[in-house]
């Protein structure tokens, strides 16, 4: 089964950097109004993982400036998740419309890369905001990577 026989019309999977600390927040909360606001309608989905960085940013500003479905998707438990990731869960439970926990026992490579997968696998296209600098071997790209082997449309938005 190809991954886009899972993807429903209107779903995007947010991936990026974990590292946002060079940028102000408000800088971010721009990006997203200009690279997430056009996708997030009242009858889109975005599945986000439960990491800190860019999926804890972006989930509070899909929850604070969209009423899009969210769904989160942690590759092992919430409870698992730094305690940074796990307040912005915390602080939209409300807009949360799902929370998947993957159940790995080990957060390690393999598991990462399982809630990846499952989160591409189950939408439409993948918006990634990889760290500036080359393609490199991250989470970020191996998911991007792996959207584009699915044959689904990205859009890239180096941070």
């Amino acid at each position: 089964m190809r991954g886009d026989d899972l993807a429903e019309p209107g779903v995007q999977g947010i991936t990026g950097t974990r590292q946002t600390g060079h940028r102000e927040l408000t800088w971010f909360s721009d990006l997203f109004g200009t690279y997430l606001g056009p996708w997030a309608t009242d009858d889109a989905q975005f599945y986000i993982g439960g990491a800190v960085g860019i999926d804890s940013l972006s989930l509070l500003w899909l929850a604070g400036n969209s009423q899009a479905r969210i769904a989160v998707v942690a590759p092992g438990t919430v409870a698992q998740q730094p305690a940074e990731a796990r307040q912005a869960i915390d602080r939209c439970r409300d807009r949360i419309a799902e929370i998947i926990e993957l159940g790995a026992g080990e957060l390690r490579t393999p598991a990462y890369h399982a809630r990846n997968r499952y989160m591409v696998d189950r939408a439409q296209m993948v918006i990634g905001f990889p760290l500036e600098g080359p393609e490199g071997t991250s989470g970020t790209w191996q998911t991007i990577n792996y959207a584009a082997l699915q044959g689904k449309p990205r859009l890239i938005v180096p941070v």
